[in-house]
């Protein structure tokens, strides 16, 4: 029964080897026809063949394919093992791609022996048409708190003046490229692009050509290819507290960032200053409890920033720090100073509001008048100056 599965001509030919006491090599060929295709996607490409010339005696046999890949100048290639005719994956078109592939024969038509085909390679590269300096310098992309996209950039090192640039994008889902709607300006030239509504494209390769045009000059492409939840930088966590659990403990909460960012989503680093020296902590809640350094300090604060964690991304980029939360206590005389100062004000500022209002209540005095010889006398006893 179990070799029932076995192809009887490949059982035949192993029989009759070992009948006869001969060792017969078994070979077979590389595929045909290997070609790296652009499709147009800004990087997405096609790797597709054709399969080999086959021998009569194999052709009912399995034949899977041995394909690796890489970008020119890449430390390692990815190796992948397929019966199709066909592989899709996403390159950086700043550099060539190279690729080979070699036919694999199934084990059940070589008595568990592995026979591989010669390799067979292919090339694809992009037109290196214009210098390196006319490409786009600086390029740098960020997703804002996981809403929108913003890729901004620098002209060339070399571009003349009547230079423009233009941005193509193109993720998994999309019929075809499509060309920046909302360009950031600068001197009436491109300088970026703002990208919204790509909630679709989250996990995927998205891909990016920034063109140039000038009358004066060609201007090189560049590329770009990433996934948006790898570069991710979130708002700044907001509200922070301080709350002093007993003398010698402190508990510090802060909230998330509104925004379609999961809670779970998140990493912080906190940074507590306590009178003048300073510690970093790293935690994945959005409070922490710890002990104070020492029971007399007179002023501790903390900090914190936060990015998306490894369970939501590959990396991500951190936000701004938070605005700084400090707890005060005042011990000493320069706590009584502190405290009379105010207290003074006030009572002072109550007495000026006092003599104001009676000031504003009394009648004017009346002034009369009796003769006495050659002597003036007021009757309320005031005398004027």
């Amino acid at each position: 029964m179990a070799l029932m599965g076995v192809n009887t001509k490949c059982l035949g030919l192993f029989l009759l080897c070992t009948i006869t006491g001969h060792s017969l090599e078994i070979t077979v060929n590389p595929p045909q026809d290997f070609e790296i295709l652009d499709p147009g996607l800004l990087g997405y490409l096609y790797l597709q063949w054709k399969p080999p010339v086959v021998m009569e005696k194999f052709k009912e046999c399995i034949l899977e394919y041995e394909l690796k890949y890489r970008n020119v100048d890449d430390d390692s290639w990815k190796t992948i093992i397929t019966k199709n005719l066909i592989y899709k994956d996403g390159f950086d078109l700043n550099k060539g791609i190279e690729g080979k592939l070699r036919t694999h024969l199934s084990e059940q038509c070589t008595n568990g022996s592995e026979v591989q085909s010669s390799w067979i390679e292919a090339s694809y590269s992009v037109s290196d048409e214009g210098s390196l300096e006319s490409k786009v310098q600086d390029m740098r992309c960020i997703y804002y708190n996981w809403q929108y996209l913003v890729c901004s950039w620098k002209p060339g090192k070399t571009v003349h003046s009547d230079v423009n640039y233009t941005l193509y994008f193109w993720h998994e889902g999309l019929a075809h490229a499509l060309q920046c709607e909302s360009y950031l300006l600068d001197a009436e030239k491109n300088v970026g692009c703002k990208l919204c509504n790509l909630e679709s494209s989250d996990y995927k390769d998205f891909f990016i050509r920034v063109n140039g045009s000038s009358e004066s000059e060609p201007i090189r492409s560049s590329y770009m290819v990433f996934q948006l939840q790898n570069i991710v930088k979130p708002q700044p966590p907001e509200f922070l507290q301080i709350i002093m659990e007993d003398s010698a403990e402190i508990r510090m909460k802060w909230s998330t960032p509104e925004g379609p960012i999961p809670p779970r989503c998140y990493t912080y680093e906190v940074v507590v200053r306590e009178d003048d020296i300073s510690w970093e902590y790293a935690t994945d809640a959005n409070d922490m409890t710890l002990k104070r350094k020492a029971n007399e300090s007179e002023e501790l604060c903390f900090f914190v920033r936060n990015k998306v964690n490894i369970y939501c991304a590959d990396d991500g980029i951190w936000s701004e720090w938070s605005e700084e939360e400090c707890w005060e206590v005042y011990t000493g005389s320069d706590s009584k100073i502190i405290f009379i100062i105010p207290v003074s004000l006030f009572f002072m500022f109550l007495l000026l509001l006092l003599c104001l209002f009676v000031e504003r209540e009394e009648p004017a005095p009346t002034l009369t008048f009796r003769v006495d010889l050659n002597k003036e006398v007021y009757s309320n006893g005031e005398t004027l100056c």
